[in-house]
Order: structure tokens, then sequence, then C-alpha cells
């Protein structure tokens, strides 16, 4: 069982997992990644923007692997080239795009 203290986005609290405390600072390490990432983008102003749209993001790519998964185990997988990492420009376009369709659902 691990404990991890986070320390971010104005906010500082500790939790606790049965997760390994290497495991939980690796999770802390790429959210901090993505976090930064948004922070870069002019529009987003608040530590609240940062944490939902990250989120956001980090729920996108979850589920587009889950569908490439889903492909692979049906046999209908066609690999698509990938970036590395996405750069602060690609990170707002998709940002932007998503606040775009959240604005027009309310």
């Amino acid at each position: 069982m691990g404990k991890l203290r986070i320390n971010m986005l104005g906010a500082d609290f500790t939790i606790q997992a049965t997760e390994e405390p290497e495991y939980l600072e690796k999770l802390l390490g790429y959210y901090k990644r993505i976090t930064d990432d948004v922070k870069n983008i002019p529009s987003i102003k608040t530590p609240l923007q940062v944490a939902i749209l990250s989120g956001i993001m980090i729920v996108d790519e979850l589920y587009k692997e889950k569908e490439e998964k889903i492909k692979m185990e049906n046999g209908t997988y066609v690999p698509a080239p990938r970036q590395e990492s996405a750069d602060s420009e690609e990170v707002e376009r998709r940002t932007l795009n998503m606040i775009e369709k959240i604005s027009k659902v309310l």
C-alpha cells in the first residue's frame, strides 16, 4: 500500500492506495506532464479548467487505446501512425475542439 502527496493546481493533499508508491509517482508525473501542456494554452485560465481539460485528454487517450484493443481482439485493427509526444499547438487545437463540443452540448 502506498501514499502519495499531491501538491498541484492550488491543491495539497495526500492519498493512500493499494498500489506501490513508485507506481503512484509515475501516475502523478504523467498527469503533471499533461497539465503542464494544458497550462500553456492561452484560453485556459483557472486551475479547475486545467484539471478538467487534462482529465478529458487522458480519458480521450484511454478511450482510443480501448478502441484499438477491441479492434485487435476482433481482428480489424489497423495501426495508425503515432506521434511520440504532442506539441503544445496540437494540445491546444484538440482542447479547443473539445471545448467547442462541450459548449454546444451545454
